[in-house]
């Protein structure tokens, strides 16, 4: 059974919803969650913001916080599930921001994924590559920095898919935690 599978029946067992929040997957985890079957009886919708720009107007994310933060961070991750989860007036939101590749972008390297996820009792955010097994990812070193991270491997559509994997894992985990 997919992970999108297990999503649905735990929040359909729970009579929940969720919504998405998508900058680098561009709808493709809502996407993925509505290829199955019965994916209406749990998926209000979602928002793509791509830009900052949208981060902000759509899913409210304080201009500051991306100012400070950037947009690739755990900081912005959070406040966009928790602005998709309002927008959407579902009981949760799932958000995914980073970098695709093939490139780093301002100096964050291709790969880094940060997911958020808002519910009703809380707000959380993780890095992709720590949601998934250590065979889909590898180290990178952020511009600057001393110690490499753990981003996701792979090229441009594969860590789209891996961010896409690794949101519904976080998910799922956060839907089954919640009491």
């Amino acid at each position: 059974m997919t992970t999108a599978q297990l999503l649905i029946d735990e929040l359909r067992v729970r009579r929940q919803t969720i919504a998405f929040c998508e900058s680098l997957t561009a709808g493709l985890a809502a996407a993925t969650l509505a290829e199955v079957p019965g994916a209406s009886d749990v998926l209000v919708g979602g928002l793509v913001t791509y830009s900052p720009e949208l981060k902000t107007a759509l899913a409210g994310v304080p201009a500051e916080t991306i100012e400070r933060e950037t947009v690739v961070s755990a900081a912005v991750a959070r406040e966009m599930a928790r602005g998709a989860r309002r927008a959407c007036g579902s009981d949760w939101a799932v958000s995914l921001t980073g970098v695709a590749g093939p490139d780093a972008q301002d100096g964050v390297p291709a790969g880094t994924v940060w997911i958020g996820l808002a519910g009703p009792k809380w707000t959380a955010s993780s890095q992709a590559a720590e949601l998934l097994d250590a065979s889909c990812s590898r180290f990178a070193l952020r511009e600057g920095a001393a110690v490499p991270v753990r981003v996701l491997a792979g090229e441009r559509n594969e860590v789209r898919r891996l961010a896409v994997e690794a949101a519904l894992r976080g998910a799922l985990s956060g839907v089954r935690e919640q009491n």
